[in-house]
């Protein structure tokens, strides 16, 4: 009958006049074998220490040779240490304790040990929090590892099991948030909190990033003008162009511990080079500097005549992101991707961006500071929970008056 589905599929002309020929078989796609969790994570995390460990041994090196020629297992073993340092491992020369982390090197540990979390959770597939946990597990296991044998080569400079326990940590929390991103499990538990708690978080980071691109372009133009002073010091060291250009990267290699240390300047509390000494835009009270040729640029005196108006660059960072807010929260709602903020809910979204931002550069200044040695250089950098508690009422300020006036200018102009 016309129209009613019959059982079985009508036979082509040619296979049926054919009976030998064959109907082509469907063929199913093969099923990916996934690499074993232990296997990609070693593979992972051992390329990831190397990509920032060489060039620290690279620059020791090179340190040693201009320096009269240390022995190469001297070399080894500082350069080994100071990656070490990197990572927060603090150091025992003799009687003195070096724990004053570069965080150049720090950044750069960091990211290669989140991308090692990236590549082993797609090498096992990792689509849940669960499997992106395994993979995080796996990655700080080998991580200690290798800071346990990194601790080994160094001695007696660094302990072994604080180095595996500091290494596993810190490959724990930026290899976790790696596979967390790739497994968009991170992007799931964004998506459940509500949009205002968003807007702060992402708002209350974004201001202390930009004020501590201020610190760094202060700190680098403070640099720039004491050049002079910077080149006398580094000439005392007799050390030839190689040499000197050897301790420039290592003077480079601490440009975000001065970043951040010009960032609390900024804010309000400042920071100390050596005990019993503060360096703020209130106050400056110094006493015997290392020679070291970045510590030129360090102040005299409080800042005067034109010099308080930098103090107005905190606040402009959080204006600056108060500001982005708005135009975005309004850009959503022309779209009708969400409503209309509120006075409410700006005043809410900027009170939670203060402390946001308060936290990440009170963290960034606990982290730049630390030990130079015994006795006055114990205590160098600044006080991190100050300089939180500072960042975040100016911050929220800012970010409140840039975020109300945007919103009546808008207004108004519609």
């Amino acid at each position: 009958m016309a129209g009613t589905p019959t059982e079985f599929e009508p036979v082509p002309p040619d296979v049926a006049a054919h009976p030998t020929v064959k109907l082509p078989r469907q063929r199913t796609r093969p099923t990916r074998r996934r690499a074993p969790v232990w296997l990609a994570a070693a593979v992972t995390t051992v390329w990831a220490a190397a990509v920032s460990y060489l060039p620290v041994l690279g620059l020791v090196m090179l340190l040693g040779q201009v320096s009269g020629g240390a022995p190469i297992g001297a070399r080894l073993t500082f350069g080994t240490a100071f990656w070490l340092l990197a990572h927060g491992v603090p150091l025992s020369l003799g009687g003195d304790r070096l724990a004053l982390v570069p965080l150049a090197v720090s950044v750069l540990a960091a990211w290669r040990v989140s991308r090692a979390g990236v590549h082993t959770a797609r090498a096992i597939g990792a689509r849940t929090a669960g499997r992106a946990l395994l993979s995080a597990f796996a990655v700080a296991t080998v991580y200690a590892g290798l800071g346990a044998l990194a601790a080994n080569l160094a001695r007696p400079l660094a302990v072994p099991v604080e180095s595996a326990l500091r290494l596993g940590g810190f490959a724990l929390v930026f290899a976790g948030l790696g596979a967390a991103r790739e497994s968009r499990s991170l992007g799931r538990l964004a998506r459940r909190l509500p949009l205002p708690v968003r807007d702060g978080l992402r708002t209350g980071t974004v201001a202390a990033f930009l004020v501590l691109g201020a610190g760094a372009a202060v700190a680098g133009v403070a640099v720039a003008v004491s050049g002079g002073q910077a080149s006398a010091t580094l000439a005392t060291f007799h050390a030839g162009v190689l040499g000197q250009a050897a301790l420039t990267l290592v003077c480079l290699v601490y440009a975000p511990n001065l970043a951040t240390w010009s960032a609390a300047y900024l804010i309000g509390p400042g920071f100390a080079v050596g005990a019993g000494t503060t360096v703020s835009a209130g106050k400056v009270s110094l006493g015997a500097l290392p020679a070291v040729p970045v510590l030129a640029a360090l102040p005299d005196s409080a800042v005067s005549g034109l010099g308080p108006l930098l103090r107005v660059l905190p606040m402009a960072g959080g204006m600056a992101a108060g500001w982005l807010l708005v135009r975005r929260r309004l850009r959503l709602a022309a779209e009708r991707e969400s409503p209309t903020p509120g006075w409410g809910e700006l005043i809410g979204i900027c009170a939670l961006a203060g402390p946001v931002g308060g936290v990440v550069l009170g963290l960034s200044a606990w982290a730049s500071g630390g030990a130079l040695g015994a006795g006055r250089l114990a205590v160098m950098g600044p006080v991190g929970w100050s300089v939180g508690v500072v960042a975040a009422g100016v911050l929220a300020f800012g970010a409140l008056l840039a975020a109300v006036a945007t919103r009546v200018l808008i207004r108004g102009r519609s």
